[in-house]
């Protein structure tokens, strides 16, 4: 098989991304062909360069960002060029330029939507997205999502529940050093670390957080990584609310010191409050390194169902800091309650979240695909039927 993984942007940032080079990577070392076409991000590197004798990087020229959507021409006319060589096309949805250009193409092979979210924040640009996004969904032999949840509860998908096929995410456990996370441990005295991170952006609800941490006692500390918008408004409640010793903004996080700190922290937390956050693969990088998690029962998301509340963690409603401190300490304050979580985080990880599967699903999916058996009696291709009733 020749497989094309479609859309977004390189350098890699966000978790649709990091999935689609993913997949482009593991399918690679398993012998299938399969590129990866996308748009160079603002400053990024345009080109191609060829990852093994099985996979190539192909990033198109931007002109830049227009709500969240990189605009590229370029991949207009590499795909319609390029896209006769592929057996299947498997475009990662939101990316209107990329349905755009497959739109364009004349592509008359198979395709294959990969639908990580919907279109939650850009209201205006949906509207005028809509006709190519139904025509995306006609188009698409499968419907591919990362959790259950999503693919049952997103509106725009109700016409198409007969091809919608689970492929949750799969990761490689992380492997924190002892070295960095005894240093991480030291720089914070010793008292038990509740960690996150993410772009600090309003759907991620860290000011819930922060706030949480008014009702935990001073054996706790949170540390939150990354960058965003809006890093100077929450220095400013942490100063307002006298957290300074209690909550620390990290900054970016370096690639190489990430595992650690999954590896120092107590228990991670996700306060994510909007729909925007359909997965948080934070998640099951916590749990590969066994973490339990505390998280949020987003409307419509897959997130409750990543971490299953009372057995990897525990899930509470969004925007109550009450409620996330309650929980924290819920976890941490009793070794055995801890104890449990922690091994079910990690067993939760193994069982569910594997690499390894999510490349053998994906190649199962490919070749239900290319035989045209994409009837219901088929769901069972990426473990539906183990899914359902999980949720």
């Amino acid at each position: 098989m020749n497989i094309l993984q479609l859309g977004k942007f390189y350098p890699l940032k966000g978790g649709v991304e990091k999935v689609m080079y993913s997949l482009m990577a593991g399918l690679s070392r398993h012998e299938v062909n399969c590129d990866m076409m996308c748009a160079a991000a603002a400053g990024g590197e345009h080109g191609t360069r060829r990852l093994n004798d099985h996979a190539q990087l192909i990033c198109c020229r931007s002109m830049g960002k227009v709500k969240a959507t990189m605009i590229s021409p370029e991949m207009i006319w590499k795909l319609r060029r390029e896209c006769a060589r592929y057996d299947i096309i498997h475009i990662h949805y939101p990316d209107p330029m990329a349905a755009l250009a497959l739109f364009l193409s004349g592509y008359k092979g198979r395709v294959i939507v990969h639908w990580h979210s919907d279109i939650l924040k850009q209201r205006q640009l949906l509207r005028l997205f809509m006709p190519l996004q139904r025509w995306l969904l006609h188009r698409a032999e499968m419907v591919v999502g990362t959790t259950p949840v999503y693919l049952q509860q997103s509106p725009y998908l109700r016409g198409v529940q007969g091809k919608t096929r689970c492929l949750p995410i799969g990761i490689d456990g992380l492997s924190p050093s002892a070295e960095g996370v005894e240093r991480i441990r030291r720089r914070c005295g010793g008292r038990k670390i509740i960690f996150s991170i993410g772009r600090l952006v309003e759907y991620k609800g860290f000011r819930y957080l922060i706030d949480a941490a008014r009702y935990l006692d001073d054996s706790y500390v949170v540390l939150i990584g990354g960058e965003g918008p809006l890093r100077e408004q929450l220095q400013a409640q942490i100063v307002a609310e006298g957290l300074t010793d209690k909550v620390c903004l990290l900054g970016r996080v370096p690639e190489d010191e990430l595992a650690d700190y999954f590896g120092a922290c107590e228990l991670y937390c996700l306060s994510s409050i909007y729909r925007t956050e359909a997965f948080a693969i934070v998640q099951v990088e916590a749990m590969s390194c066994g973490k339990p998690v505390v998280a949020t029962t987003i409307s419509g998301s897959g997130v409750s169902w990543v971490n299953q509340s009372g057995y990897s963690g525990l899930n509470v409603e969004p925007c109550s800091s009450r409620q996330l401190a309650r929980a924290i300490k819920d976890v941490c304050d009793d070794p055995q309650t801890y104890d449990s979580f922690s091994r079910q985080a990690r067993r939760r990880f193994e069982q569910q979240f594997q690499f390894q599967e999510m490349i053998n699903s994906c190649i199962k999916l490919y070749k239900k695909a290319s035989n045209g058996k994409t009837n219901n009696d088929a769901r069972d291709v990426a473990g539906n039927e183990n899914l359902q009733t999980n949720v």
